[in-house]
């Protein structure tokens, strides 16, 4: 569809078309706000729930889904149940663009929520906007969600830009090491990444030692991994999807190189240590957003400790993890929204809502606040390290230094 006649589209269905009847009546039991009903508000979402990326949709989808049922168990939001209406779209861009264009103009939902990737998720900001509907809770940490501002789009994680920051700082000081390379995703997501590192190393005046990638959906790493290797880089940064990562590091290994090899996020951590395996032991490193996915003591109420409560009620046959975490987080938010929006529930009511939210409590030191001009949540950056064969918190960064002989 063309932009103009989209645009014509979108405006004659917000006016209200959604809200009348066959005969152009208004129905006095209906809400004038899309997506919102007597006793229901519809969210609906577009995120990868098969494909190369489908454990990262379906674990942030099933997080969000866990916190949402025991909502609605308890009577919903203001006497309204909330519905996540899904749409798959593989991680594929045009896929979530259609899906997104499904969802404002016939989906009738009140909000999009819990979008999984930044290729796929850029691509529907322009719908964003031009709907003014709001955008809650994405498992990206794009700089394109944040600059330039948009009033509709809420994060609640840290940025890549934030993550990639972090690490560097603590290679460089910490480890000593100055020849890092990064392989990354060749799309928006890959660069945002790339560029972040870029930034970070030149605040010790240093560039990134060979820069090598992949397109997505494959996992054709290994011209990639022999043009950092030749380089001697001592810590690769991996800006990927799982599937490909563990690809790199196990054809590094194969070739006996053995860096520092460092991940953002967004690999997703326990599937990529069930792809790299027990019976290997590279230093692989992953910084998250989100606090490690286990309960605290009995009785504790942090939000880790309510993720796996409630994620053992509702899909007892998952494992805990930092994605479902994320989506956990994002249906939290999501709710306190709703919550200060008040029965009569609008748009721009729940932009407002949000905006209110200061110190809200997650947890001893974690909490979310937003603003006028602030839609990024939390800023906090965590590191963990595969050890047999999962990622436990990284405590001691000295441990890591590189022994004569290439011992630890």
């Amino acid at each position: 569809m063309g932009k103009p006649l989209w645009t014509f589209v979108l405006i004659v269905f917000l006016m209200g078309v959604a809200g009348c009847d066959s005969t152009g009546e208004s129905d006095p039991a209906r809400s004038e706000t899309p997506g919102v009903s007597k006793d229901e508000i519809r969210l609906g979402s577009s995120l990868a729930l098969t494909g190369h990326a489908g454990y990262l949709g379906t674990q942030t989808l099933r997080g969000a889904e866990a916190y949402i049922r025991f909502v609605n168990e308890g009577g919903g939001v203001h006497g309204r149940k909330i519905r996540i209406i899904s749409y798959d779209d593989s991680y594929d861009p045009p896929r979530c663009l259609s899906n997104t264009q499904e969802l404002i103009i016939s989906g009738d939902v009140f909000a999009l929520f819990c979008y999984v990737g930044t290729p796929t998720t850029v691509k529907v900001l322009p719908l964003v906007e031009e709907a003014a509907i709001p955008l809650v809770g994405m498992f990206t940490g794009a700089n394109a969600l944040r600059e330039p501002f948009n009033p509709y789009v809420v994060n609640i994680r840290a940025s890549y830009y934030q993550e990639t920051e972090t690490a560097v700082r603590h290679l460089v000081e910490d480890l000593g090491i100055s020849r890092i390379a990064v392989f990354y995703q060749y799309d928006a997501y890959g660069f945002d990444g790339l560029i972040g590192t870029e930034l970070a190393l030149k605040e010790y005046d240093l560039e990134p030692v060979a820069r090598s990638s992949y397109i997505r959906g494959t996992q054709s790493v290994a011209e990639g991994m022999e043009k950092i290797r030749v380089t001697g880089a001592e810590a690769v940064v991996m800006i990927g999807t799982y599937d490909a990562c563990a690809r790199f590091i196990s054809v590094a290994l194969a070739a006996e190189y053995d860096p520092i090899f460092y991940n953002v996020s967004f690999v997703g951590a326990e599937e990529l240590a069930r792809r790299v395996g027990p019976d290997v032991s590279p230093v692989v490193l992953m910084s998250q957003v989100v606090p490690q996915p286990v309960a605290g003591a009995d009785g504790a109420d942090d939000v880790a400790s309510q993720y796996v409560r409630l994620l053992a009620r509702y899909f007892p046959d998952d494992t805990p993890s930092f994605v479902g975490l994320e989506g956990f987080l994002n249906a939290r938010i999501m709710v306190e929204g709703l919550e200060r929006a008040g029965r009569d529930l609008t748009r721009q009511g729940l932009i407002a809502a949000i905006e209110s939210i200061r110190d809200y409590e997650l947890g001893p030191g974690l909490s979310i606040t937003y603003g006028p001009d602030d839609r990024q949540g939390l800023e906090k950056v965590y590191f963990t390290r595969l050890e047999g064969g999962r990622f436990v918190p990284l405590v001691d960064w000295q441990a890591l230094v590189r022994r004569p002989g290439g011992e630890q």
